[in-house]
């Protein structure tokens, strides 16, 4: 007498939970991705126990070159005001996020907040300098 087996195994494979693993995997990826706002400059900022946030505008990067970038641009300090008013031209009160290494100079900060302020004096705008600042651990 032979045994037979009620329940049939099925020999296919389903991808239907495959695919929903694809896609949690990819909004997972998608939402952390734009959690992180990765710096292409490498930078050490000052630290500061003073917490001020502000919609930035525009970022503004000194490294400790001496070089200034502009979201990531380089520019030259003499053409700085040139390429700000062309990035906040449309605002009438932007924040100009300053992003210096703690070993940067003086003078190039000053650079910048007078190229801002160049700007405001010409087209009578009212346009901030925030410097950027890492919390102490």
């Amino acid at each position: 007498m032979a045994i037979q087996m009620r329940n049939k195994r099925d020999t296919q494979f389903s991808m239907a939970s495959m695919s929903d693993m694809v896609f949690l995997l990819l909004i997972f990826f998608m939402l952390t991705s734009t959690l992180v706002a990765p710096n292409a400059i490498k930078l050490l900022l000052p630290t500061s126990e003073s917490k001020t946030m502000s919609k930035q505008t525009v970022t503004v990067y000194i490294n400790k070159a001496r070089n200034i970038y502009v979201d990531e641009r380089r520019v030259d300090p003499a053409n700085l005001e040139n390429v700000l008013y062309g990035l906040i031209s449309n605002e009438r009160e932007a924040s100009v996020v300053l992003r210096a290494d703690k070993t940067a100079p003086v003078q190039d900060i000053v650079v910048v907040i007078d190229a801002v302020n160049g700007i405001n004096n010409k087209h009578g705008t009212k346009h901030k300098v925030i410097l950027a600042t890492k919390p102490p651990r």
